[in-house]
């Protein structure tokens, strides 16, 4: 017998429907094994100005968090983080579909789900992300790559912190970065690294995505570092990327051929039927 589920209910289908950009989270029950795999240093969070609609040049801002380690460091999405967490407490508690739709709309929106863990496992960059929500939970582990800065002699102030800029190109998009030797960390937002100071500003050269710190908390007391995709299913760049493209092109024809038991009903907030999204924009931060 199969499930019939409303996107705009248990599937937490947001207002961006209307935008043609949706976002879709089903929740199976299944939980997670988290494992400690360092102890956090710093707290670095980011606002990301980012467009991911490259024709309609519609612009989203995200809060992310990277959390460094002394020998590894978590990048993720804390928008998606809260929304997450309110989609648990709501399912938890089994709230009205029109409180649902409402914690969906404003906790909802995050454009950015993927986790970085750079130098986990040594020498390597895993990424974990969920498409569909649980349905799908994706491992890619692979070689670290290291970003090839050139120095410049430019300077800016940010958070009161002195910065020198740099510049590299890295999978396939020319970076500009700011960073402060005055904070002892090679790391940045994203899967950048490697210069002789934190990150506090990286943007490309297409305008497209722009991070910047907008705040630092040096961890005095205990704050583990936690990874939880040893049961995410482990694939290859080459597949990896291949799932994504598959999901934006048709995204309900993905649930139904990844999830045969869930029977799909489209609806608008007001309730009515409305079709299916096609082709949705696809701009990762990664191109190569």
């Amino acid at each position: 017998m199969k499930r019939r589920i409303s996107l705009t209910a248990l599937l937490a289908l947001t207002a961006l429907t209307m935008q043609a950009q949706v976002n879709i989270r089903i929740g199976t029950g299944k939980t997670f094994r988290k494992d400690t795999i360092d102890q956090a240093v710093y707290r670095v969070q980011y606002e990301v100005d980012g467009c991911t609609d490259t024709l309609k040049k519609e612009r989203f801002q995200e809060t992310m968090m990277l959390e460094v380690g002394r020998k590894c460091s978590k990048f993720y999405s804390y928008t998606k983080f809260v929304g997450d967490s309110v989609l648990a407490a709501d399912i938890a508690n089994n709230v009205s579909r029109e409180v649902m739709i409402e914690h969906s709309k404003q906790f909802g929106d995050s454009r950015l789900n993927e986790q970085i863990y750079k130098r986990y496992p040594a020498g390597r960059v895993t990424t974990l992300d969920e498409i569909a929500g649980d349905i799908n939970r994706l491992r890619c582990e692979e070689t670290e790559e290291r970003p090839a800065w050139t120095l410049t002699a430019d300077t800016a102030t940010i958070l009161s912190y002195l910065c020198t800029r740099a510049e590299c190109r890295f999978k396939g998009r020319e970076w500009t970065a700011w960073f402060t030797p005055d904070i002892p960390s090679s790391e940045g937002p994203w899967e950048l690294f490697g210069l002789p100071g934190l990150i506090l500003k990286a943007t490309d050269s297409e305008g497209h995505y722009t991070f910047t710190c907008t705040g630092i908390e040096q961890c005095r007391d205990v704050r583990p570092l936690l990874f939880d995709g040893r049961d995410y299913e482990p694939v290859n760049r080459k597949a990896y990327n291949k799932i994504h493209e598959r999901y934006y092109a048709d995204p309900i024809g993905f649930i139904a051929s990844s999830a045969p038991n869930v029977s799909i009903t489209m609806r608008d907030d007001q309730g009515n039927p409305t079709k299916a999204p096609k082709n949705m924009p696809y701009n990762p931060l990664g191109r190569e």
